[in-house]
């Protein structure tokens, strides 16, 4: 029996998410803005199955045949007569709407490999008997031949996501290491050149080590081409390597991305969203970095459009080296009576920077208050769907120009809405008020995450010219008592300085800032909660967040010692921290559940929340912020991975416990959009059922207009890279 992390269950669940009322309360004009950003982000999205594996698209071109030519209750009949049994077809199903959902075979949530939960054989049999076989066997055997060893494969490598030995990437060549992405990093920092659309290969040549960092684009020449003033291309010496910037990375759907952004542009409702589709074209037809902020910064502008969108290599958490970005492409549309609530929040930012356990200096010099809006979800389309988000990710831009905040209010809804009898390791008194309260502390936590987390702190900075952005001769560190003595200099960026960290650090101290400033009674009245139902808000936000620590163990890899999802190893570090506070302020320990199988239970001690509590994340956020602003990495690593280490040393054998946590796991959620199609003069949203069915249908007939051409696309691309993956 293969452990069961490599699988999804059979009842996991899979719910609609509802934007029909937002969508039809949009004008026709912004209605078909919404559809064209909505196939530009589609298109997008499927560069992120080049992104995830070597296996994947191959994977999504044999489902979307099969699929197409029998939906899910078409192929049923064919798959019983074929052996399988309901269990089996089911597990297939909900393994096809798994490929979907996360862009990939690999969890978005954790980077673990999942395999289809029946016998290769039996799934062998099912694809030869499809129609789809019946009408192409050649094709269809090739295609199978070509993704089914790998697809079914649990090598020790291919379990999860990770750099050389650690595990898969296809950001990088397989016969890369950490010290090839060093190298690069260093590279492209000389070059002024961002990380976040590349991919990297490396080769011999002649006894040479050459590199090709690779710019994803629709143009697929190096040279300067119409509409450009000078390419970044070309070959260049670099410590006796040979570096290669190359572009046409995902070329065929870098040109559907850039189609449908300009369809957008005549509907767009502003000169704003106008400027801004035409850097994100030139973004994606160039492959430029510096395009797509400078559309960044119009997007900015944008305050409070009726139909939110973003797109582009935004997130870095899958890159093993931590600055690669994923593509990720959404459109949503904002909900007025929650964005009231973050409007003030916004508004009341200014009184609250100054509550966090920092000294000034160590503050922005001014808050640029951004746009923080609640959004209905429409599409959004990448490896996974988040809570909230705040973004640009370029910290240039966010510390001197600014950033928008956005929650979104359909996914909350369905993400966090918990069936008792699945809720584990807390207290029978627990659960009732957690299952009451957890939706309306989220939102708090989420609003304060990405508004005063990601939003505040400063970074130290001397640029190219040799200006300072504080004053070195009297800026004191508040942790040492001395003078500060390190900072970021020129293109140095804080990706780029604490790589693999950043993410995670990041996540915690935003997650911390939550936490800290949820205890201020005019945050939680800003949100509607007084008295007695603050105080439970305060609770459950506390209790999420140790129990979240302890689930947390599940994205942990104990045979590389390595940590696969950021917020994750975040929450963890929060309940190390927690746990260290004493005085009884939380308990954990181990025991045995009813079904005589191991168990834990984690308490937390509501008395001592304002007071151990509000002191152990003070402490510790303020030496999160002074060690990211001063750029001390050395001391960031230090404090960061002694706090992320899982041991059975200490008081608390967490190793045990992940044994425990990865027993009684419930698997996420899985998402089902709909899909917009211009009908005459108007659009009509296509809405499908919360289920693998309905999940597979949104997707087959997502791309229904050029299915074949796609599939031979995405074919070609997987087969032109494939040589790179082995050592």
């Amino acid at each position: 029996m293969v452990d069961s992390q490599y699988y999804l269950p059979n009842d996991i669940g899979i719910s609609a998410l509802d934007c029909g009322e937002a969508f039809r309360l949009l004008s026709p004009r912004e209605q078909m803005y919404s559809h064209y950003l909505s196939r530009a982000a589609w298109y997008g999205g499927l560069a992120v199955l080049l992104q995830t594996s070597p296996e994947s698209a191959n994977i999504f071109v044999l489902l979307q045949k099969i699929f197409r030519k029998q939906p899910a209750a078409e192929l049923e009949p064919v798959a019983m007569a074929a052996g399988l049994t309901s269990e089996e077809y089911q597990a297939f199903l909900v393994y096809a709407a798994g490929l979907y959902a996360n862009m990939g075979n690999y969890k978005s949530f954790g980077d673990t490999k999942f395999i289809p939960n029946l016998p290769k054989e039996k799934l062998k049999t099912l694809v030869f008997a499809s129609q789809a076989f019946q009408e192409q066997p050649n094709e269809m055997e090739a295609l199978w031949d070509s993704c089914s060893s790998a697809l079914f494969s649990l090598e020790d490598k291919q379990k999860q996501l990770g750099l050389g030995n650690k595990g898969i990437t296809t950001y990088f060549s397989g016969n890369c290491g950490l010290e090839d992405a060093e190298l690069a990093q260093k590279f492209l920092d000389s070059k002024n050149l961002s990380a976040y659309n590349t991919r990297l290969f490396k080769k011999e040549n002649g006894g040479k080590m050459c590199y090709e960092v690779r710019l994803a684009s629709a143009v697929q020449k190096d040279c300067a081409v119409d509409g450009e003033e000078e390419t970044s291309c070309g070959s260049f010496d670099f410590e006796d390597k040979e570096f290669t910037v190359k572009r046409g990375d995902y070329a065929q759907l870098m040109e559907k991305v850039s189609h449908y952004l300009e369809k957008a542009q005549a509907h767009a409702a502003n000169e704003n969203q106008k400027r801004m589709l035409e850097e994100y074209r030139r973004s994606f037809t160039f492959g430029s970095i510096d395009a797509h902020k400078e559309g960044s910064r119009y997007w900015i502008k944008d305050k409070g459009p009726i139909v939110e969108s973003y797109i582009g290599f935004i997130e870095s958490y899958r890159d093993p080296f931590g600055s690669r970005g994923e593509f990720e492409g959404f459109v949503a549309v904002v909900n007025k009576a929650m964005s009231e609530r973050f409007a003030k929040l916004v508004s009341s930012a200014e009184v609250l920077l100054p509550e966090l356990p920092w000294p000034r200096d160590f503050e922005k010099d001014t808050f640029l208050k951004p746009d923080f809006t609640s959004l209905d979800v429409l599409t959004f389309a990448g490896s996974g769907i988040p809570a909230g988000i705040n973004i640009p990710n370029y910290d240039d831009i966010r510390q001197s120009e600014g950033f928008k905040n956005v929650s979104l209010g359909n996914v909350l809804a369905v993400a966090y809405a918990t069936q008792k009898e699945k809720l584990t390791f807390l207290e029978e008194e627990d659960k009732d008020v957690y299952i009451k309260w957890k939706g309306p502390s989220f939102e708090v936590q989420v609003g304060l995450h990405e508004l005063l987390g990601h939003g505040s702190g400063k970074l130290f900075v001397q640029d190219d010219k040799g200006k300072f952005n504080f004053d070195q001769s009297t800026l004191i560190n508040p942790e040492t008592g001395e003078k500060v003595t390190s900072w970021y200099r020129g293109s140095e960026t804080w990706d780029s300085k604490f790589s693999t960290m950043a993410s995670s650090y990041e996540e915690c101290r935003a997650e911390c800032v939550g936490l800290y400033l949820c205890l201020n009674k005019h945050v939680l009245s800003i949100f509607g909660h007084d008295g007695q139902d603050a105080e439970e808000v305060v609770y459950v936000n506390w209790l999420n967040m140790v129990r979240a620590g302890l689930l947390g163990l599940e994205f942990y890899t104990s045979e590389s010692s390595s940590w696969r999802q950021a917020h994750m190893q975040a929450r963890f570090v929060i309940l190390r921290v927690l746990l260290e506070a004493g005085e009884g302020l939380v308990g954990l320990e181990e025991v045995k559940g009813e079904d005589g199988r191991p168990d834990a239970r984690i308490t937390l001690d509501r008395t001592k929340i304002h007071t151990v509590g509000k002191t152990a994340i003070q402490r510790f956020l303020c030496k999160l912020q002074v060690l990211k602003a001063t750029a001390d990495v050395a001391g960031g690593r230090a404090l960061y991975d002694g706090y992320s280490a899982v041991t059975d040393s200490g008081p608390h054998n967490f190793l045990r416990l992940r044994d425990t946590v990865l027993l009684r796991k419930e698997a996420r959620k899985m998402f089902v959009q709909a899909n917009t199609r211009v009908n005459g003069e108007g659009v009509e949203l296509v809405e499908y059922e919360g289920s693998a069915a309905g999940l597979i249908r949104s997707f087959t007939e997502r791309f229904q207009d050029d299915a074949e051409k796609l599939e031979a696309d995405l074919l070609e691309l997987s087969k032109r890279d494939s040589p790179c993956w082995c050592h």
